[in-house]
């Protein structure tokens, strides 16, 4: 329980900051119905980046997400900014207005051809990450064969780095993230992960990753699934906790909050494809029943960081200004 007084401050701190959401979680179609990012508009986020494709989906239906969702944003500009440069989340801001871009989550999407990074850059994909849980042509996913970085994926690397595109590392395999890390010129991110010393699960990542991300500039922004954070209930409390390890971790410039949170998309049957690809999520790791952060939780995190003894200044830069000040070092 926040003490009221905690609360109060917490309220006036997070109405006041820049809030950054760095990854959703709803099923990339086009039949997905946009007027649900009134939610995080509604709970106070200021920017989010918005999945259109992963590896289990051909490279083609991430091109139709991409076409239906830019149409849509665009024709709702009333209410939404499709950010080109980092400026422009708070020109979004200052309008009332929720800025977005896009992310991609592996390198299918690429079909074996480093041109497309350039191309997907074009159309608003401001991070993309190597290996959606399984390995691929760019590198190794974190539930399969620990493989590291191929030659194809050191060429998207240079040229993520070249056009101004996070890189990420998240649902890698340990080998691939540590490598990207290595090899890239620019700070790489886990733009959606969670620590594995507060809950060891597969998709979570070592000390030695946060480590290693840090060291390159980096930083990672916390998951809002229950899977991940280790109840199938999850609070704000759960959340704040996997911050608070980060934050002593990795050092409070370097934490940011990437809730991937979901709300159900038109007749798409998230379980039919999992049912479909059981390798990407293996039944020891996943119950399929684990329940979401909120974004309207964010303002009570805020509280649970206050009362932990963080600072005003550290709970911006993690609602935030982490990510701000790195995209506007890599965009």
């Amino acid at each position: 329980m926040i003490q009221t007084d905690i609360a109060r401050r917490a309220r006036a701190i997070f109405s006041d900051s820049l809030v950054w959401d760095g990854h959703s979680g709803f099923m990339p179609d086009p039949a997905a119905d946009l007027n649900n990012l009134q939610l995080w508009r509604d709970a106070g986020v200021h920017y989010l980046s918005v999945d259109v494709g992963f590896d289990v989906l051909p490279w083609e239906q991430t091109v139709r997400n991409l076409a239906a969702f830019r149409h849509w944003i665009l024709d709702h500009a009333d209410d939404y900014l499709l950010v080109n440069q980092p400026e422009d989340i708070l020109t979004a801001r200052a309008a009332g207005k929720l800025a977005i871009t896009f992310d991609i989550e592996g390198m299918n999407a690429l079909d074996g051809r480093v041109e497309m990074v350039e191309f997907y850059h074009h159309l608003g994909v401001r991070q993309m990450l190597f290996a959606y849980n399984r390995n691929n042509l760019a590198g190794g996913g974190c539930h399969d064969e620990n493989a590291g970085l191929t030659s194809f994926g050191k060429e998207v690397i240079d040229e993520m780095n070249r056009v101004g595109m996070f890189v990420d590392v998240s649902h890698c395999s340990l080998q691939t993230s540590i490598e990207a890390i290595e090899y890239s010129r620019k700070p790489v991110i886990f733009s959606h992960s969670n620590p594995k010393a507060v809950h060891a699960h597969g998709r979570n990542i070592s000390d030695e990753q946060i480590r290693a991300c840090v060291n390159n500039g980096g930083l990672i922004g916390v998951n809002g699934i229950g899977e991940f954070l280790g109840d199938s209930a999850p609070d704000a409390a759960l959340f704040a906790r996997h911050v608070d390890y980060l934050i002593h971790l990795a050092g409070p410039r370097h934490v940011g909050i990437a809730l991937d949170y979901a709300f159900p998309v038109g007749n798409v049957s998230t379980g039919e494809i999992l049912a479909a690809h059981p390798e990407y999520w293996p039944a020891e790791e996943y119950s399929g029943e684990g329940g979401y952060v909120h974004p309207s939780a964010l303002e009570e995190v805020a509280g649970h960081l206050l009362q932990s003894g963080h600072s005003e200044k550290v709970i911006r830069n993690v609602l935030g200004e982490n990510f701000l000040r790195l995209a506007r070092e890599v965009w």
